[in-house]
């Protein structure tokens, strides 16, 4: 349930008040029970999406997206300059394991 601001046109008294959407707009001040009160529009409360497809960052500026693609392959770079120094070292390996036997098929 919302919460809706009020005032009074004759008094100027405010207050908020918790009602159901439904409810009726109140007429009547608490105050100097004239029927003078109006229901005050707000700025009410932020739309927030959850779920797939709707994120904070969906709609970013040209620059912050061209600065996220340069990071996601600078990412990319280093990582497989990673892979390939893994791939050497699986190399040597085989070739170490493949000599070893080769030495021990002699003997």
């Amino acid at each position: 349930m919302p919460t809706y601001d009020y005032q009074c046109s004759a008094c100027g008294h405010e207050f908020e008040l918790f009602q159901q959407m439904s409810d009726a707009v109140k007429r009547k001040c608490p105050e100097c029970k004239k029927l003078k009160l109006v229901r005050l529009v707000g700025t009410g409360g932020a739309v927030i999406f959850k779920g797939s497809g709707f994120y904070e960052t969906d709609y970013r500026s040209k620059s912050y997206q061209k600065g996220v693609e340069a990071e996601k392959k600078a990412r990319e770079s280093s990582s497989d300059k990673g892979d390939s120094s893994k791939k050497k070292d699986a190399d040597k390996t085989k070739k170490t394991n493949s000599s070893s036997q080769s030495t021990k098929k002699a003997d």
